[in-house]
């Protein structure tokens, strides 16, 4: 399984990105896929995350009602779609895939996955946002 992440850039303040992330290989309905960020001097925080079914979200508190993710099954892509960004929201960018068995489907909770949970990583994407 390989994820290719597009996407980032350089926008103002207040501007709109979109990063889409591509599955390749593996059964897309089998995966957990989430975002994860990292600004420099700093832990990787976990963004956001779509289930396996895609009817599941989850976001970080500080970018709720700003980040959407969609998940498109024809393309075996996630997209994260950010708006009103910020500087804080400066960091690289990384999707990443966590293959849940169908057994674990029912006690598995978005909120706390941890990139130590992912079992395959995107490279990632610079997203900078100038004040």
């Amino acid at each position: 399984v390989q994820l290719q992440a597009s996407g980032g850039g350089l926008v103002q303040a207040g501007g709109s990105l979109t990063l889409s992330c591509e599955v390749v290989g593996g059964t897309f309905g089998d995966y957990t896929v989430g975002w994860f960020r990292q600004a420099p001097g700093k832990e990787r925080e976990y963004v956001g995350a779509a289930s396996w079914s895609g009817y599941t979200l989850y976001f970080l508190e500080s970018v709720k009602g700003r980040f959407t993710i969609s998940r498109d099954i024809s393309k075996h892509a996630v997209t994260l779609k950010m708006r009103a960004l910020t500087a804080e929201d400066t960091a690289v960018y990384y999707c990443a895939a966590d293959f849940v068995p169908v057994p674990d489907r029912p006690q598995y909770a978005l909120r706390r996955v941890t990139p130590q949970d992912m079992d395959y990583w995107g490279k990632g994407t610079q997203v900078t946002v100038s004040s």
